[in-house]
């Protein structure tokens, strides 16, 4: 038998309108693909945005919050200190106001323990008063004792 010989010629039409139309699709692969990611890469960056902005809020919010606290603190820090200071003056006229009350009190008890001293001193008194206004008009006390023990030890303190 005569050898075999390639086959005959036949123009490429199917075969490589296979490879034509699988790069093709590759080519609307890519395109989809790019064109999502393009899609995502927006949603992401509104996100991030988004975020940003929410961000800075909540900064601004806190360094507010921040300030507000630290004049809050400052005020009462003030208070603080004027109500210390008041304090300190209530507590030293407190402390006059009871050393006076002793001095009341040390006199008061003066007075009561030596009362009835002086009452009866008094008495006497009236009562010389009364002999001597008697011996003016001339009456006669030369017998009569002058005046009582306990009313000169009175007078001599």
């Amino acid at each position: 038998p005569p050898p075999a010989t390639a086959e005959a010629y036949k123009a490429a039409g199917e075969e490589s309108g296979g490879v034509i139309a699988m790069m093709d699709l590759l080519v609307n692969d890519i395109t989809k693909e790019m064109t999502t990611a393009e899609a995502e890469e927006k949603v992401a960056q509104g996100n991030d945005e988004a975020m940003m902005k929410d961000s800075a809020e909540k900064r601004a919010m806190d360094s507010k919050s921040l300030s507000d606290r630290e004049g809050s603190k400052a005020d009462m820090q003030a208070e603080l200190e004027k109500s210390e200071g008041d304090k300190a003056s209530a507590s030293t006229d407190l402390m006059a106001l009871e050393q006076y009350m002793a001095a009341l009190h040390a006199e008061c008890d003066w007075l009561l323990q030596y009362f009835e001293v002086r009452k009866q001193a008094r008495a006497d008194e009236v009562d010389s008063l009364g002999k001597a206004k008697a011996v003016l008009s001339g009456a006669d006390f030369s017998l009569l004792q002058r005046g009582s023990a306990r009313a000169r030890k009175f007078l001599r303190h």
